[in-house]
């Protein structure tokens, strides 16, 4: 089953250092979790300045910037991995550095036909 992983955490809880540290340290995990073939993507992503939501309201768009709410915790990038159940995804999602300084929300990803395969 496959599960969604999002990585929240303040922005502005890692010094640029610590960042860096973390992105290696992120792309040593999605190595180690392709060798095993439970990976399937990451990545983390820009900063919530850099954010638009669209939203369609009686066939109108509506664009704002920045993101959906203002939270203490930003959403900082996925990881989209391959899990034999929710133990296994959890167990992986110990692991990704960021959960040190924030929050792992795991989701199954709900598999719907007629999307494109991979």
């Amino acid at each position: 089953m496959k599960y969604m992983m999002l990585v929240y955490l303040d922005e502005q809880a890692m010094s640029e250092s610590e960042r860096e540290h973390c992105y290696v340290e992120s792309a040593q995990l999605a190595r180690e979790l392709s060798a095993r073939g439970k990976y399937v993507a990451s990545s983390p992503l820009h900063p919530v300045a850099m954010a638009t939501s669209v939203r369609v309201r009686n066939s109108t768009r509506l664009v704002t910037d920045g993101p959906f709410a203002e939270t203490r915790e930003q959403l900082g990038g996925y990881y989209l991995i391959d899990a034999n159940d929710l133990d296994e995804a959890m167990s992986i999602a110990e692991r990704i550095p960021a959960a040190k300084v924030g929050t792992i929300e795991i989701r199954p990803v709900l598999e719907i036909k007629g999307l494109p395969e991979q």
